[in-house]
Order: C-alpha cells, then sequence, then structure tokens
C-alpha cells in the first residue's frame, strides 16, 4: 500500500506509515467504505471514575442495610451524638467561665474584662449539638419516613408484606455455660505411635 501522505511504499499489515507515522488503518477502512466507530463516551475514564462513586454509594448502602443500620438508627444515632456536643459545650463554659475568673483576679482590669468572657468559647460545641439534635429531630426523621415508604412500596411490588422481610440473619451470642460433649477424646490415637516403637 502507498502511503498518500509521502507515497512510501507500505506493507498491508502496518497500521501507521513508518516514514510520515499517517494512520493508514484509517485510509483502509475508507476505502472499504466503513463508517468510522462513533466515541462512546461511556468508555473513557472519567464515565468509569463517576460510576465507581455511584457503586461505592451503592455498596455502603448495601452493607448498612445487611448490618441492620436503617436510616431510624442513623437518626438516633444523630440525635445522640448531638446531647454528647451539647452537653460538652456546656461543660467546657462552665470549666473555662469558673478558671478565668480565678485568672482575672491576678490581672489588670482591662485584661480581666476579657479573660472574664472566654467562656463564651464554649457556646459553640454547645449550639453545634442543638443542630444535631434539630436535625435528628427534624430532617432526619423525613427522610427515614420516606426510606420507610419507599421500602414498603418495594416490598408491595415485590409481593412481599413488612413482616415477611425480615430482619438480616446474625450469629446468636455466645453462650458459655453451654457444655457440648464430643464424641472424641483429646488423647484417643494419641500413643499408639509409642507401642509400635517399643516392639520394635
Amino acid at each position: 500500500m502507498l502511503c498518500p501522505r509521502c507515497a512510501a511504499n507500505q506493507s498491508d499489515d502496518v497500521k501507521f506509515c513508518t516514514s510520515c507515522g499517517a494512520n493508514l488503518q484509517a485510509v483502509r477502512d475508507a476505502l472499504a467504505g466503513k463508517e468510522p466507530e462513533n466515541f462512546n463516551w461511556n468508555d473513557t475514564w472519567l464515565a468509569a471514575m463517576f460510576r465507581s462513586g455511584e457503586i461505592a454509594e451503592q455498596r455502603k448502602l448495601e452493607m448498612e442495610r445487611r448490618l441492620g443500620i436503617t436510616p431510624e438508627v442513623k437518626r438516633y444515632n444523630e440525635i445522640k451524638a448531638g446531647v454528647i456536643t451539647s452537653s460538652a459545650g456546656i461543660a467546657v463554659a462552665i470549666f473555662l467561665h469558673i478558671f478565668m475568673k480565678g485568672i482575672a483576679a491576678t490581672v489588670d482590669p482591662d485584661a480581666a474584662e476579657i479573660i472574664t468572657r472566654i467562656w463564651v468559647a464554649g457556646l459553640i460545641p454547645f449550639f453545634v449539638g442543638i443542630a444535631l439534635i434539630i436535625n435528628g429531630l427534624v430532617v432526619s426523621k423525613k427522610q427515614a419516613e420516606i426510606m420507610e415508604r419507599e421500602l414498603q412500596r418495594a416490598n408491595k411490588l415485590e409481593g412481599h408484606t413488612s413482616d415477611a422481610n425480615p430482619a438480616p440473619r446474625s450469629l446468636r451470642p455466645a453462650d458459655t455455660n453451654e457444655f457440648i460433649p464430643t464424641p472424641f477424646s483429646v488423647t484417643d490415637q494419641t500413643t499408639r505411635h509409642l507401642t509400635k516403637s517399643e516392639k520394635n
């Protein structure tokens, strides 16, 4: 085959011209009347990256479902975190108030006025905790209700009731008081080889 760009003679099995680098496969396809392939954006690394994020999110939701972490459980955990955070904020505010009052007695009055107000820093975690509690009581409750409705609708479409869809199975807790006798002994047939060696 002659290269259309540099007119160099090329063998039929090369895809690119060895002299100028022209795409000879495209020339062969054009001569054969083949349509050029359309570019598929679904096969790019960018699409794979976005799909991997969606797949990871689906796996996370599936693992939470299998572990029994429902939206209701997440909501209670959020409220619990809010109570702990706001309580810690109150504790920090009280500690700073008492501690800074003691320091304020030893410094000049202008600095004492600033030092006695440092306890306000404890209000930051307090309000963060309040926000978590409100979010758990209001926003997450609505999300839990939506997820419950979606689950019930999916069960109805599959012909299941909510009672027919049991909680994920798990191992029962170990009972250390239970004794299960075994049909063999640890020492069974462990000394048989000794009697054979003594006879020899």
